[in-house]
């Protein structure tokens, strides 16, 4: 009987042995399936994610452009009515992307803060691209090149072509500017004051409370001429610092958005508009979509 009872003790111990191999194969199988459905959800929440930004843009119907005032980009003309290269590009890329271009003046030194808060919508307004700014926003393709110039008196051209030591320098807090002001070593010497904007920087030179305004070459097109009022004021053509580039700039993980705004760029440009428009502003020989 002793036997007996001990085979079917071992018995029962083996088939509880083969439930359990059972059983644990089961709990593989399950954390598999487990993780394939939350790689899925994963995907499929990063894909809403990356079209959240359009369809916000397309069910208000407008894209709220973040500018400020400096010709040629974005300025006021003779009848108070906002123009400039960027208003006109801005005007024909909205076209394409069937929304309604609404502008509006942002402190530039803010400009990733309102991005973010939707304030507006997209950075257009002689953006450069950096790293930084790529790490922390999306950005468009590249669509002109532009260099940072000092803005003097005519009669001091010569001299700040040498050296700038001593030299009270302005430039836009917060721009490409600025980082020139701050990195470069031609400015070691030379006491640096942030101000508001580019149109600042050089009304402070004019008003002779400033000697140098670091400024866009894109912007010294357009208002360092014999007809402007900064007639008096001249290039420094020896010296040009930080080769760049412009792009827009939206929210961060915006990737739907950012194809169809790159699209769009590109059909402005090879339907000739975009250069129609810069020839305008006398900028077409710095354009480079591709």
């Amino acid at each position: 009987m002793k036997k007996i009872i001990a085979f079917m003790m071992a018995g029962l111990m083996t088939a509880t042995a083969l439930a359990g191999c059972g059983g644990s194969g089961e709990k593989k199988e399950s954390a598999t399936e487990a993780a394939t459905k939350a790689a899925t959800a994963d995907t499929a929440a990063t894909a809403d994610s990356a079209g959240e930004d359009w369809t916000y843009l397309e069910s208000k119907g407008n894209l709220v452009i973040g500018i400020t005032y400096f010709e040629p980009m974005n300025y006021m003309d003779e009848n108070n009515e906002l123009t400039g290269f960027e208003t006109d590009f801005a005007k024909a890329v909205c076209e394409e992307l069937k929304l309604e271009p609404k502008f509006q003046e942002i402190d530039w030194d803010s400009k990733e803060i309102e991005l973010k808060t939707k304030s507006i919508d997209c950075i257009w307004n002689g953006l450069t691209i950096t790293p930084e700014r790529q790490e922390n926003m999306d950005i468009s393709i590249p669509y002109m090149e532009n260099k940072q110039v000092m803005v003097c008196n005519k009669d001091k051209v010569a001299q700040f072509a040498e050296s700038v030591e001593g030299a009270s320098v302005v430039a836009e807090s917060g721009s490409a500017g600025e980082d020139v002001a701050k990195e470069d070593e031609f400015f070691k010497g030379a006491d640096y004051q942030p101000v508001q904007s580019q149109s600042t920087a050089l009304l402070e030179v004019k008003a002779g409370t400033a000697d140098i305004a670091i400024i866009d070459f894109v912007m010294s097109k357009g208002t360092i001429r014999e007809d402007s009022d900064f007639a008096d004021l001249a290039v420094v053509e020896e010296k040009t610092f930080s080769p760049e580039q412009y792009g827009i700039a939206l929210r961060k993980n915006s990737a739907v958005t950012l194809e169809k705004l790159n699209a769009a760029i590109k059909a402005v440009y090879d339907s000739g508009k975009l250069k129609e428009i810069a020839d305008k502003y006398n900028l077409a020989d710095l354009l480079i979509v591709k």
